[in-house]
């Protein structure tokens, strides 16, 4: 399943605490076009769900669009919202704050 690679990975990328592309994510899962981030969104998303549920940091965090200076794209705050997280006004804030949770608890030792 992608979601389950894809957690692997950004586990392995906590461990730099820096957040990597959507496009850097969908070459390191071996994704080909068409539809190749729409693929990596909907297996992100199913990530947040179950960190959301199981009250973890958002490993999804660690997955950023170039074209939103390091923001993730608005699905990402639409979708951790509808779970309860990142309450608030400040998305940049947030953000920040959940990479650092995310990249202390998922980083692979």
């Amino acid at each position: 399943m992608l979601a389950d690679r894809v957690r692997q990975h950004l586990r392995t990328v906590a461990g730099s605490g820096a957040p990597i592309p959507y496009q850097a994510l969908a070459e390191a899962m071996s994704l080909t076009p068409p539809n190749t981030i729409h693929r990596i969104t909907v297996a992100l998303e199913q990530l947040i769900e179950e960190d959301a549920v199981n009250q973890r940091p958002l490993i999804a965090a660690l997955v950023v669009s170039k074209a939103r200076g390091g923001l993730p794209a608005p699905g990402f705050f639409d979708c951790a919202r509808r779970f309860g997280r990142l309450q608030g006004g400040d998305d940049t804030a947030a953000h920040a704050s959940e990479v650092s949770m995310a990249a202390a608890y998922w980083r692979t030792d």
